[in-house]
């Protein structure tokens, strides 16, 4: 039974995931911070996988009084895994400057905080790039020039990390139904962080949370329908499109794949004219920016290595490679049960940069989207859990083809009925009765028809009388 209440397994599966789950990070290193300073275009160079399991066990589960919702926060843990890395946590990566750029972005308008600022930034060596390890990268440390700015701003938080505070806890409750009533609403976010839509993007549909958290999917799925998932990382809903066929672990699959559409600019795609905030303000196709949501840190999310993305996005940055084998999102999914068979859920955080009058350090840049890392959330069905939905995928064919199994079995009662008539030599029998004791024995043993009596069929009787032999 497919639904969220205690005792299923679709419950059990949905609170504590079985199947291994891996967030692989990729980073950008970059190799010419100089040439860049003076207008070149940024050379970079790949670097990981840095690879972490994650552990995502569904907390604090409460049911509506009526069965119909269910409530939950979804804290994840990451465990670093040495032998699926390729480096160390202690590995240095220069990059972004993300604190600088935010700062300056905030306070560009601000001539005074801007020289002060900046004259600062001269003296303590801050600069547009920064040099530091995976390990803080990832989950934090303390930042130089946001310490300082306490001195002005006690409330702020003087560490950053791309994933700061993000390891061992919830980015906020959910509140899903349970497809009590309708089996496509299994497991469909209604609500999330306390808000039945979001406030960040400038028209309704934008704003609207659609679909599940990515990681399960009602039953019953077809190719022609359009699977919706809302990601807090990336402050909106997406959605998911049939591409082809798949076989996972010996189950049958259906892949979606995230189209070209999600992230086109509203030239391309006018329905997404609602994430260019303010309105009008558009970046090109395949970016999507997300100061909005990011505390007015100068954020651009899009696929690995641009992909799908406008070429200039490609060409403005050296080490550029996109493919869809490496860079698209995938979801495998059992159609018949909904269950996520293999997925990779990938996605790049970039940093705007570009000339700031009132920052000297911006002086020569060129304006550009630097990519910074690339993340890939990837997940395999286990071969325990792919036993059980092998074993629920054969039970479904079973009942699917039984109507074709018992006209076969019709076809092959009538054929050797017919037979035996001819043997017994009973030409008072003609093959138009034979050939209607053969229909009417298909439609029998299908259910349509109740058991025939064959006493009636001599040819005193009417191809009437026999056709209402259920009556007499």
């Amino acid at each position: 039974e497919i639904i969220l209440k205690n005792g299923t397994e679709a419950f059990e599966a949905w609170e504590n995931p079985p199947p291994p789950i891996y967030m692989q990070f990729y980073f950008f290193n970059l190799t010419n911070p100089l040439e860049v300073l003076k207008g070149e275009n940024p050379a970079v160079e790949e670097m990981g996988p840095y690879t972490y399991r994650e552990y995502r066990p569904m907390e604090n589960v409460r049911f509506s009084e009526n069965g119909t919702e269910v409530t939950s926060i979804n804290p994840k843990t990451y465990v670093f895994v040495p032998e699926m890395s390729k480096g160390t946590e202690d590995d240095l990566i220069r990059t972004a400057n993300i604190p600088a750029m935010t700062v300056m972005e905030k306070f560009k308008t601000h001539a005074i905080i801007s020289k002060l600022i900046s004259d600062y930034m001269r003296s303590s060596g801050e600069g547009l790039f920064v040099t530091r390890s995976v390990r803080e990268m990832l989950w934090g440390y303390v930042d130089g020039l946001l310490f300082a700015l306490r001195t002005f701003l006690p409330d702020l938080d003087p560490n950053f990390g791309l994933l700061y505070k993000k390891n061992g806890t919830s980015d906020g409750e959910y509140v899903v139904l349970s497809g009590e009533k309708n089996y496509k609403d299994f497991a469909r976010i209604v609500e999330w962080d306390g808000k039945r839509s979001l406030d960040w993007w400038s028209t309704n549909t934008s704003n609207m949370i659609n679909g599940t958290n990515a990681a399960y999917f009602h039953p019953l799925i077809t190719n022609n329908e359009t699977l919706y998932i809302f990601i807090s990382d990336i402050c909106r809903s997406l959605y998911a499109q049939f591409e082809k066929g798949v076989t996972v672990r010996g189950v049958p699959g259906f892949r979606f794949v995230i189209p070209k559409d999600v992230f086109a600019n509203a030239t391309e795609n006018p329905a997404n004219a609602g994430f260019c905030v303010p309105p009008g303000n558009c970046l090109g196709s395949g970016l999507l920016d997300v100061r909005v949501c990011k505390q007015g840190a100068p954020i651009i999310m899009s696929s690995p290595h641009f992909y799908q993305a406008d070429k200039k996005y490609i060409d403005d940055i050296h080490g550029m490679h996109p493919n869809a084998e490496e860079h698209e999102t995938v979801l495998d999914i059992n159609p018949l049960t909904g269950i996520l068979l293999r997925a990779a859920n990938r996605i790049q955080t970039n940093v705007l940069v570009e000339k700031i009058d009132t920052f000297s350090q911006t002086q020569n840049v060129k304006t550009l989207v630097l990519p910074v890392m690339y993340l890939n959330e990837s997940m395999l069905i286990d071969e325990a859990s792919a036993s059980r939905v092998r074993s629920v995928v054969n039970q479904g064919n079973v009942v699917i083809n039984i109507p074709f199994i018992i006209i076969a079995l019709g076809i092959l009662l009538g054929i050797v009925f017919m037979l035996l008539m001819c043997k017994n030599h009973r030409p008072e029998v003609g093959w138009p009765i034979l050939f209607l004791v053969f229909f009417l024995t298909c439609l029998q043993l299908s259910g349509h028809l109740t058991p025939v009596r064959l006493d009636l069929f001599t040819k005193e009787n009417s191809y009437r009388d026999i056709l209402y032999s259920r009556e007499r």
